[in-house]
């Protein structure tokens, strides 16, 4: 048995949801915010027998696609006229990051 924890942005945990409990998977989500952006995530947990992490990987690849986000990379301030002020800058979101723990015993009660 393996415990998968997959850390999946909140617009795509949804869709993910439907999918995993459609093909029979039992998961947890848990509300949890990113360090980078500061946004909403969502951490799913997953027990799940081992010849089947792969196909709950592949699932949750095809859930959680990557997607480009602008940020201000200074917050905002009452700037002095004539002052520097940084453009947004591109960066990559979504995807998902995912853990695969051994689990030496899991019960459902």
């Amino acid at each position: 048995m393996k415990l998968v924890i997959a850390v999946v942005q909140d617009k795509d945990v949804d869709n993910l949801l439907f999918r995993l409990t459609k093909k029979g998977y039992r998961a947890t989500k848990m509300a949890s915010t990113g360090g980078f952006l500061r946004e909403g995530n969502s951490t799913i947990f997953l027990g799940v027998e081992e010849e089947k992490v792969d196909e709950v990987i592949e699932t949750i690849k095809d859930c959680c696609s990557l997607r480009e986000h602008f940020i201000n990379p200074a917050p905002y301030t009452s700037a002095a006229p004539g002052s520097f002020l940084p453009y947004p800058m591109r960066v990559e979101v979504g995807g998902a990051t995912i853990f695969v723990i051994p689990i030496d015993r899991w019960e459902r009660v």
